[in-house]
C-alpha cells in the first residue's frame, strides 16, 4: 500500500484519526485529529502529543505485538470536558497502527445523568422512609399507649405517605412526557376555557393562601391543536407554584396574548404569562429551574410539598407542543413565567 493511499485513506475517516509509523512517529493525521491534537503534529513521536499514559502504552503494545489496543482520551474543547474512545489497529502491509478517536461525551454525560438521577430519587425517597420507620419503631415501643403521640405521629406519617406517593406519581409523568416528548399531539382545544378551568379548581387552594386569581383573556375562543390533559398540568404546576411561592403578595395573575408573528415562534403564537408578587427568584437559580429535582429553595420546597420534578415536566410538555418556556425574575419583584404555543 503506498503512503499516498494511506494518506488518502486516513483523510477519509471522519473522526480524528493518524497513522504511528515504525519509527513510533505521526506518519499522517487527518484534518479532525490535527483540529484535537494540534496543527503541527506530523512527523513527530506520538507519546509527545497524545501525553496520556493509558494511550501511549496502548500504541506502543500495537507497535509491538501487532493486536488491537483500546484506551481513553480525555480532552476539553473549550466549553466543557470531553472523552474519546481511542482504537488502535495495525495496518496489514505495513509496520504503521492506525489510531482513531471516537467522542464518547455524550454516553459518559447519559451515564452521569443516569447515575445523578437514581441518586437523586434515592435521596428523596430516604428522607420519608426514614422519618416512617422511626415512626413506627416509636409507636411500637415507647408511645403505644400514648393517644395524643400516636394521632400526632401518624398524622406526620400520613404526610410522609403522600410526600412519597407524589415523587412516584410525578417521576410516572415525567416518564410519560418523555416517552411522548417527540409525538406532536392532534386533539383540538379551547385554551381560554382549559385554563378558566384550572383556576377553578386551584380557588380553595388560592382561597386558603389568602391569595386572589384574576384572568385576562380576550373574549373571543382560542382554538388550537394540543393535549389538553398535559397543558391542564402545565398551568396547574405554574399557578399552584405561583400561589404557593409567591402568594405572599396575595395576587396571582394570568395573562393570555394572542400575537400573528411572535418573535419566538416566528409565526402566530399565544403567550400565557403567570405572574405572582412574591419575593422573586435569584437570577443565578433561573437557568436550572427546570431541572430534575433543583430547588430554588430546597428546604421551603419541601416543606410546601414540593418534589423537584414540576418545573422538569412542565418543559417537556411545552417542548412536545413545539412550545417555549420563559422564566423572569428578580429578588423582591416576583416572578413571571410565560408559556409560549404555536396557533
Amino acid at each position: 500500500m503506498t503512503d499516498t493511499l494511506l494518506a488518502d485513506l486516513v483523510s477519509a475517516i471522519p473522526a480524528p484519526a493518524l497513522l504511528v509509523g515504525q519509527t513510533e512517529r505521526i506518519v499522517v493525521a487527518n484534518t479532525e485529529a490535527l483540529s484535537l491534537l494540534g496543527q503541527a503534529i506530523e512527523g513527530r513521536h506520538f507519546a509527545t502529543i497524545l501525553r496520556q499514559p493509558q494511550i501511549i502504552d496502548a500504541v506502543e503494545q500495537s507497535l509491538r505485538s501487532k493486536e488491537p489496543g483500546r484506551a481513553r482520551h480525555l480532552s476539553n474543547d473549550g466549553a466543557q470536558d470531553t472523552t474519546f474512545e481511542v482504537q488502535c489497529r495495525p495496518v496489514n502491509g505495513t509496520d504503521a497502527v492506525l489510531v482513531v478517536f471516537q467522542d464518547v461525551t455524550h454516553l459518559e454525560q447519559a451515564g452521569q445523568m443516569r447515575r445523578d438521577f437514581v441518586a437523586n430519587v434515592s435521596h428523596e425517597l430516604r428522607t420519608p422512609l426514614t422519618a416512617l420507620m422511626g415512626f413506627i419503631e416509636t409507636l411500637q415501643g415507647p408511645a403505644r399507649d400514648d393517644t395524643a403521640a400516636r394521632d400526632r405521629f401518624l398524622q406526620i406519617m400520613a404526610d410522609e405517605a403522600n410526600r412519597m406517593n407524589r415523587l412516584v406519581g410525578d417521576l410516572l409523568s415525567l416518564n410519560r412526557v418523555e416517552s411522548e416528548e417527540r409525538v406532536r399531539p392532534k386533539e383540538p382545544l379551547e385554551l381560554t376555557g382549559l385554563i378558566q378551568s384550572t383556576l377553578n379548581t386551584l380557588r380553595p387552594l388560592a382561597d386558603d393562601a389568602g391569595v386572589e386569581l384574576s384572568l385576562d383573556a380576550p373574549n373571543e375562543p382560542i382554538t388550537m391543536v394540543g393535549d389538553s390533559d398535559q397543558l391542564r398540568q402545565v398551568f396547574t404546576n405554574l399557578v399552584e407554584n405561583a400561589i404557593k411561592y409567591g402568594g405572599s403578595g396575595g395576587r396571582v395573575d394570568v395573562i393570555v396574548n394572542l400575537s400573528e408573528r411572535d418573535t419566538a415562534m416566528r409565526g402566530p403564537a399565544v403567550r400565557i404569562k403567570i405572574i405572582d408578587q412574591g419575593p422573586g427568584i435569584d437570577a443565578k437559580h433561573l437557568p436550572r429551574l427546570t431541572e430534575r429535582f433543583y430547588r430554588a429553595d430546597s428546604h421551603r420546597s419541601r416543606e410546601l410539598g414540593g418534589t423537584g420534578l414540576g418545573l422538569a415536566i412542565v418543559k417537556h410538555i411545552v417542548n412536545r407542543h413545539r412550545g417555549r418556556l420563559k422564566v423572569d425574575s428578580e429578588l423582591g419583584q416576583g416572578a413571571v413565567f410565560t408559556v409560549i404555543l404555536p396557533r
